[in-house]
């Protein structure tokens, strides 16, 4: 897990300076990582959206998965149905706390070429994620 490094700051009127627990959006489903890759996409379809917070055994948050990438593993040469989800995370694991700035998330979405942020407390729970507007 990779928390995004943040500076104690007061939230002022200027809105990157708003924390991620004042803007994020509900989390989405969770799931186990180890979920085989089509039970994640039935378990998408299910709930009808794109994405997936990821958790270990003891329900720490772990990442994030996206139908497209969850389409992708499922396309490759190398796709068998023993693949996990924690098998294919690779780098997802970058995480807000919700004391992150709106600032400081969006340098580190751009600069990790992120859509989606999960927000982990210091429980390593995920209360919610960050979207970049579009």
């Amino acid at each position: 897990m990779t928390p995004i490094q943040t500076q104690p700051r007061p939230a002022g009127a200027h809105p990157e300076h708003r924390t991620a627990v004042e803007v994020m959006d509900e989390a989405e489903p969770q799931v186990c990582d180890d979920m085989s890759v089509e039970v994640a996409l039935a378990v998408m379809a299910a709930a009808r959206t794109g994405r997936l917070v990821v958790c270990d055994q003891d329900d720490q948050c772990t990442g994030l998965v996206t139908r497209t990438e969850l389409a992708a593993v499922r396309g490759s040469s190398d796709y068998t149905d023993r693949v996990r989800l924690r098998d294919i995370l690779g780098d997802h694991g970058s995480f807000a706390s919700p004391l992150t700035t709106m600032a400081e998330a969006g340098q580190a979405m751009r600069s990790r070429r992120l859509g989606v942020l999960p927000v982990v407390d210091e429980q390593g729970s995920g209360p919610g994620i960050l979207a970049l507007s579009r």
